[in-house]
């Protein structure tokens, strides 16, 4: 259990982070998500002992670790760390790395510690790399590094397994194939994952609560689901998903958009905070589209991007742009097009589509 009680940390006078608030339980996988600069690498620095906030406390399993008077370094903390960078040694085996955290780790189980070998080789058994516990960084592919630099984290069983952009380096093939290799090491390890990205993909995929931060601050806290169907402001709405925000005012239950006076929306299920600020999210994929003589505001394509399994537009409706998602078995459309867009008020938005 990791609470985390209004920290808040300042370099001279920028303020980093302002009264972070939050508590992961037991065995979470919890993602960190935002831009660069929103604070989330300092909140990781934090959680490692790398640093003291400047107020506010944290708690892991009960004891303090963290506050303005207290710090309790990562060493006597059992914490696993995975970096962006994977952070190998060029001069040491895919053994080496793995067996140097069981010799120097103070969590270490003494049975292991008495049997390293056994432990590296069950380990590297776990991420695929057993074939490999001879070779050196050099001779490794980049997503056999990163396997070395997770097997090298989770070798003593920390209780928390911190991970900085861990996916980063890698093309997309490799990332797709490490987010199931993560998840799967998470499951078979049931350590509690701090994980930090800037990817609304990873954190939708791989989490089980989303910290959605922004300058600083925490945006909103929830299940990917709620983060991604339910945005609580209008930063996640755009920054998750790309949502349309579209100005408006909300009577009796019903949108009515400021540019389109005559046209009313039913609610599709938008959160009160958003309906005060007079905004309505819509997901790409909750427009109906089509021809010029359809129903609803009639708008202009101004860019086709083709996707494989669908295909984006950028439609221009007065002087809106608005993004919408097709699935390619749907009438096509090309730039300059004229067509008809009305809102799927009685489909629920899915998080997988992004």
């Amino acid at each position: 259990m990791i609470q985390v009680d209004n920290i808040t940390k300042q370099y001279g006078s920028f303020t980093a982070l302002h009264e972070v608030d939050f508590s992961i339980r037991k065995g979470e996988f919890t993602a960190i998500l935002g831009p660069s600069g929103c604070g989330k690498t300092t909140l990781l620095k934090l959680l490692a002992g790398f640093m003291e906030p400047s107020s506010g406390s944290i708690h892991m399993d009960g004891q303090l670790t963290a506050s303005k008077n207290r710090l309790v370094p990562p060493e006597e903390r059992n914490i696993g760390m995975v970096f962006q960078s994977f952070a190998l040694w060029p001069h040491m085996t895919v053994y080496e790395h793995v067996a140097f955290p069981l010799r120097h780790h103070r969590h270490t189980r003494e049975e292991w510690k008495e049997d390293i070998v056994a432990r590296v080789q069950q380990v590297l058994r776990m991420v695929g790399l057993e074939p490999f516990f001879d070779r050196y960084p050099a001779e490794l592919s980049g997503g056999q590094k990163q396997r070395v630099a997770l097997a090298r984290a989770i070798a003593p069983l920390p209780d928390v397994l911190l991970m900085d952009e861990p996916l980063s380096a890698l093309d997309i093939e490799l990332r797709m194939e490490m987010r199931t290799e993560i998840g799967r090491i998470h499951r078979e390890t049931d350590a509690s994952v701090v994980y930090v990205t800037h990817d609304q993909g990873e954190a939708l995929a791989m989490a089980d609560k989303i910290i959605v931060m922004n300058n600083g601050r925490i945006e909103q806290i929830g299940s990917p689901e709620d983060v991604y169907t339910r945005p609580q402001t209008a930063f996640v709405a755009s920054f998750v998903g790309k949502c349309n925000l579209i100005k408006g005012q909300w009577r009796n239950q019903r949108f009515i958009p400021s540019a389109f006076p005559w046209e009313t929306w039913p609610d599709i299920g938008v959160t009160e905070s958003l309906k005060k600020q007079g905004l309505c999210p819509v997901r790409p994929e909750q427009w109906n589209v089509s021809g010029e003589r359809g129903e609803g505001l009639k708008g202009t394509v101004l860019s086709v991007q083709y996707q494989g399994k669908e295909i984006h537009y950028i439609i221009e409706v007065e002087n809106e742009k608005w993004t919408m998602h097709q699935s390619i078995f749907q009438p096509k459309y090309k730039i300059g097009d004229t067509i008809s867009l009305s809102l799927k008020a009685d489909e629920p938005v899915n998080a997988a589509a992004l």
